[in-house]
């Protein structure tokens, strides 16, 4: 109840978008807001190229929401070039609404096969399903400045322990097809 709620908008034109939602909800955004839907739309292209509105009260809760274009978070997902937004979506997360963009569909499951294959590769011969998941939640976190300094240490367990039901939904196909592994589900473990 008490957790901000963190969403992600991933959408064909920035500009346009920027455009319809500071009409409707200018006091979402930072100082930005002065220089118009270009101007935050190429800010947005920096970094990770995601562009955040956070502490932004909604339904009696707090939210943050973020807007990516569409083939921004499809380099991401496929290169993992910054790995901030793929990293979010290589766990559990809800899709609230989706076009039919089949790059996009087929980029999401890259995204999650690749996870799997980088964990399997900093796992041992043998390990458990949560040994698995807790590798793929701190892939995104890898390397993070913010794990060595302010972030809580336990943040990847964290995640993992109380969703461990949802990442096996999230995985368990792709751990049923994949030619590299034992998938022993009712053991929960892994080869």
């Amino acid at each position: 109840q008490n957790n901000m709620l963190d969403f992600v908008f991933a959408v064909d034109d920035s500009v346009t978008w920027h455009m319809m939602n500071l009409l409707k909800n200018r006091n979402h955004y930072s100082f930005l807001k002065v220089f118009g839907p270009k101007q935050i739309s190429s800010v947005q292209s920096y970094g990770a190229g995601i562009y955040y509105n956070t502490l932004v009260p909604c339904n009696g809760r707090m939210i943050k929401y973020g807007v990516i274009n569409t083939d921004t978070l499809i380099d991401d997902l496929l290169h993992w070039k910054t790995l901030y937004v793929a990293g979010r979506l290589q766990k559990p997360v809800k899709i609230l609404t989706q076009n039919e963009n089949s790059k996009l569909q087929g980029a999401l499951v890259s995204n999650l096969k690749s996870a799997v294959t980088a964990a399997f590769l900093m796992l041992p011969e043998s390990f458990s399903e949560e040994d698995l998941y807790m590798q793929i939640a701190g892939l995104s976190y890898s390397g993070d400045f913010r794990m060595v300094i302010g972030e809580d240490r336990s943040k990847v367990q964290n995640i993992v322990k109380p969703n461990v039901p949802h990442f096996q939904k999230l995985y368990s196909n792709i751990l049923q097809d994949c030619p590299q592994v034992v998938y022993k589900h009712h053991l929960g473990r892994l080869e």
